[in-house]
């Protein structure tokens, strides 16, 4: 019984120790983000505030919510800040069960998915921003008898989820890389799912953004261009791992 749960102790504590080094460094990036968390907010309200009518600007509802807004923005900052050094220790954490020439693909690994995810929340706040709450704001004046007073925690509530929306859709050719290492999914296997990708699109767009058609648009656009592109990934590295296997199976000893 000893011998059966002592690997699992050590995996659990394994995880432990990663877990408490992504904890401490999100921490302290969050502790130097807030301290420009004023100047961070500013940054990622400008969207919102060049598509408000003129005269108009965010307000908040509550007395505690400029506080608690701040802090979010620096939690959320600080999380980005520390996106590097929490894919690595995820990274550390799988590495051990990995063969020994997957385990070169460590710093391509944590640098990709570092950029793949900040190109995802760059393409979102630079170009679905902008139009996306044009149209939503748009919308909403239309009848002429309303006016737009937007608070600061619901909107970093929105452009947050949409931040992390973009940034996880644009880990898309990471993921599929890895699957592909790993002999679970080929170029073929997502060639014809194509239809079930493209549906797939739509409903994730639908769950993660506005009821809008550009929001949704606007994300599952990506998301297709992405799964194209994870399809050519799959095709060159599932051919490289498909080589590879044979060539261990080729060196294992036969039985008889």
């Amino acid at each position: 019984m000893d011998e059966t749960r002592m690997p699992l102790t050590r995996h659990l504590e394994e995880l432990r120790k990663r877990l408490i080094i992504a904890g401490s460094s999100w921490l302290v990036a969050f502790l130097g983000c807030y301290a420009f968390a004023e100047k961070l907010f500013d940054l990622i309200a400008e969207p919102v505030r060049q598509a408000l009518p003129e005269g108009s600007t965010l307000v908040f509802i509550h007395a505690t919510e400029p506080f608690f807004t701040y802090l979010k923005i620096g939690a959320l900052a600080g999380l980005l800040v520390s996106l590097p050094v929490i894919f690595w220790q995820l990274w550390a954490f799988v590495a051990p069960g990995l063969y020994s020439h997957e385990k070169r693909y460590a710093i391509p690994f944590v640098l990709a998915s570092s950029l793949c995810f900040a190109c995802g929340a760059i393409f979102g706040y630079r170009f679905v921003f902008p139009m996306g709450f044009k149209v939503l704001l748009e919308f909403g004046l239309a009848s002429g008898e309303i006016s737009a007073m937007l608070s600061m925690g619901s909107y970093l509530a929105l452009s947050s989820k949409l931040l992390l929306a973009f940034g996880l859709v644009f880990e898309l050719p990471i993921v599929i890389f890895f699957l592909a290492r790993m002999g679970l999914v080929d170029h073929q296997l997502l060639r014809r799912n194509r239809k079930v990708a493209l549906l797939a699109a739509f409903v994730i767009g639908a769950v993660l953004t506005p009821p809008d058609v550009f929001s949704q648009t606007a994300l599952a656009l990506p998301f297709i261009v992405l799964y194209e592109i994870s399809i050519l990934v799959a095709r060159f590295f599932g051919k490289a791992r498909t080589g590879e296997t044979e060539d261990v199976a080729a060196d294992e000893p036969q039985a008889g």
